[in-house]
């Protein structure tokens, strides 16, 4: 599964939202990787996210595959959901 994602978080995915993102993505078995400018790093590591530096109002690709990818997909969407709604 892979869909692209906007990131409107006035931060874009700095520390805060990125430990977020990746604590829920370790929460589950599935592969997951994101995708920015052409790189792609394991949604699942903390210095890969950041690494990207990620801007405001950027769309990044998430892939999820594995057992419980359907699950987890769910709850990534959920999570940039939550940090693009961040004050």
């Amino acid at each position: 599964m892979e869909e692209k994602f906007k990131i409107v978080y006035s931060q874009g995915l700095q520390a805060r939202p990125a430990t977020k993102l990746v604590s829920k993505a370790n929460s589950f078995q599935a592969e997951m990787y994101m995708e920015y400018n052409d790189r792609k790093v394991n949604l699942k590591s903390i210095m890969g996210v950041l690494s990207l530096g990620v801007p405001a109002n950027s769309k990044v690709k998430i892939s999820v595959s594995g057992s419980d990818e359907d699950d987890a997909f769910k709850a990534i969407s959920r999570i940039i959901t939550e940090i693009n709604e961040m004050v």
